[in-house]
């Protein structure tokens, strides 16, 4: 008897990849039938000023105003102002370009201007038991269109957590109808990005891929996706000296794309949560966060995460490695890009964790870690360790 038993329902997706790729933009815009097209990014793109005139001539008429106030993790203020934005310029589809910031505030903008309710309201919440459910966003959405300036994963999510700094919570909007319509790997805007950004938004895609692989959710196909994203990020951190050109640039990106993809049949888990917090309330770039983490997350879950180790192996290099041998291989690579060992390093203070880790029994993301957090005492446990 065949005990492979899944179902994958692949969203529809269209990347375009190139020279040319930004020239695009405006044939897909007419594509959806949208006309009053609203860009959607941070004051750093209006600093630089050519890479944004550059969207907005690809536009043409159908470019109807931009909103740049995008700030990091997605305040839930700059949202509400956001979808104040689209409404004034009755937009009809949205051009999120930079990095992850700007697309989850242009997805969430979306929501809320589709919805018209609180906030609070359209997120996800966890009952008594600890079950967490996703409110049923049922109004149409105007479409998203991605032009990424990292590589993020948020580029191919439907998901989109947003920071409420008066609570200090992360709030997940959930929309499959907020996925991107079309996204444009364009080499001038990938090559835009500081090299530090690069390289933390590469390692929260690294353990993101990681964390897939050893979740306890997924199937074949999803492996599929998931392990060529960490044989590209694996081979592209061999080379650090490379990150900075544009074939390794465009490179990352794609390998964020479908480990994205990827994610979203799989979940993550307990390295992902405890970066979300960290980076919401220390200013830690998540991905930094998630490199510090990663090596003791791997060993807390080493029990009942066998078969999905061996994946990680396997797209490493080290097939049929132990989990101490994998964990020096990623520890090596994380070193060769100069980051921390230990979260007091990068300023995160010592008081600060079993609120982190309290915070963090919240998120979505822990219903796909392969051992059963129970409490947040563990997650402290995993925080103390990093430290």
């Amino acid at each position: 008897m065949n005990t492979l038993s899944f179902q994958h329902f692949s969203p529809p997706a269209r990347v375009i990849c190139g020279d040319d790729s930004l020239a695009q933009l405006g044939k897909e815009l007419a594509r959806a039938g949208c006309q009053r097209a609203v860009i959607v990014c941070g004051a750093s793109l209006v600093r630089e000023g050519t890479l944004l005139e550059t969207v907005k001539s690809v536009m043409g008429e159908r470019f109807a105003g931009q909103f740049s106030e995008v700030r990091a993790h997605s305040p839930v203020s700059t949202v509400e102002a956001a979808a104040t934005a689209l409404r004034e310029y009755e937009a009809d589809a949205v051009v999120a370009v930079g990095g992850g910031s700007a697309i989850v505030t242009a997805r969430a903008a979306s929501i809320l201007l589709a919805e018209g309710k609180d906030i609070r309201a359209l997120s996800t919440t966890r009952d008594a038991q600890g079950a967490l459910h996703s409110p049923r966003l049922m109004a149409t959405k105007i479409p998203q269109f991605v032009i990424p300036t990292t590589p993020t994963t948020a580029v191919a999510k439907a998901g989109s957590a947003v920071f409420d700094p008066q609570s200090e919570e992360r709030l997940a909007l959930y929309d499959p109808k907020t996925r991107a319509q079309t996204v444009f790997v364009a080499p001038a805007m990938v090559s835009s990005s500081p090299l530090p950004l690069l390289i933390s938004a590469s390692l929260n895609t690294y353990a993101m891929a990681i964390e897939g692989l050893i979740s306890r959710q997924g199937d074949p196909m999803a492996d599929a996706l998931l392990m060529h994203a960490l044989r590209m990020l694996s081979d592209a951190f061999a080379h650090p000296e490379s990150l900075d050109g544009v074939e390794a640039r465009t490179r990352l990106v794609l390998a964020a794309i479908m480990c994205g993809q990827g994610t979203d049949f799989t979940g993550a888990g307990i390295t992902t949560v405890l970066g979300h917090a960290i980076g919401a309330r220390c200013g830690v770039e998540n991905g930094v966060a998630n490199a510090i983490l990663l090596p003791h997350v791997l060993r807390f879950n080493a029990p009942q995460a066998g078969p999905g180790l061996a994946k990680v192996g396997d797209a490493l290099g080290l097939p049929g490695a132990d989990v101490e041998t994998l964990i020096r291989k990623i520890r090596a690579s994380f070193q060769s890009l100069g980051v921390e060992a230990s979260l007091g390093a990068v300023q995160v203070p010592a008081a600060a964790l079993e609120e982190i880790a309290e915070s963090a029994m919240g998120d979505w993301f822990l219903k796909g870690n392969p051992r059963q957090v129970e409490d947040a005492g563990q997650l402290l446990a995993v925080l103390q360790a990093a430290f």
